[in-house]
């Protein structure tokens, strides 16, 4: 999944010359945090986020009157308070790396940007959580398990032909590596399978597995039935 199938299209930007007000009002309306900038010939020239246009708003304690406030907010402009090096994306890029980006640098989102530098679009961290609980089928009713599996070749196919052998399909799968010991972890959710059933065909087969509970939907409904108390991976 790339950047592209995730991103908000048409990106909303501003001018450097956008008076403070004005760019602090939309970004309240449209509810963003932050804001790309642009030049009149479209290319992206730094970023605003709320957190610069509130730090640029007056103190409560201060002695200025109204007046005095309103004069000197109306005088600042974006390209004063605008971040000049910004961090971006493309829309070609992976939506992990994305996320990766954005993790590393502990920013809220990223402008995507065209090989002409133009905004093409906007990515956050909304954007990755949701394709993260799309991953997960979240929102689908289901068992699902948590597995450690021997690093072995045909692990994945053992367990999809042990799920397609008791009549059962696999709604999502993903996978973790758990660097202590050195085993894959597997996060699948399967329907139209017996939990039991196919918890004791996994053990048989030298997986083990941490955790399995249904899924009725995915609204935050408590599992239907309780967590298999399993001992973690040793």
């Amino acid at each position: 999944m790339f950047v592209s199938d995730r991103m908000s299209v048409p990106a909303v930007t501003i001018k450097p010359n956008t008076p403070f007000q004005e760019a602090l009002n939309l970004m309240r309306e449209r509810q963003f945090r932050r804001l790309p900038v642009v030049n009149e010939r479209g290319e992206l020239v730094g970023i605003v986020s709320e957190r610069d246009l509130l730090y640029a708003s007056p103190s409560p304690a201060t002695s200025l009157s109204i007046w005095e406030l309103n004069y000197l907010l109306s005088k600042l402009h974006v390209k004063e308070l605008m971040t000049e090096d910004v961090i971006t994306t493309t829309p070609d890029t992976f939506i992990e790396d994305a996320a990766r980006l954005m993790a590393e640098n502990k920013i809220g989102g990223l402008p995507v940007i065209d090989e002409q530098q133009h905004v093409v679009g906007v990515i956050t961290e909304t954007d990755v959580f949701r394709t993260f609980a799309q991953m997960y089928s979240a929102d689908h009713s289901g068992l699902r398990l948590t597995i450690s599996v021997p690093d072995k070749k045909g692990a994945l196919a053992e367990l999809s032909n042990a799920i397609f052998d008791l009549g059962g399909s696999i709604v999502s799968v993903s996978t973790l590596y758990d660097d202590k010991t050195g085993a894959y972890v597997l996060i699948v959710k399967v329907e139209d399978v017996d939990k039991d059933q196919l918890v004791d065909t996994l053990e048989s087969l030298g997986d083990h597995v941490i955790n399995a509970h249904e899924v009725l939907r995915g609204d935050g409904t408590q599992p239907s039935f309780e967590p298999l108390d399993l001992k973690p991976v040793q």
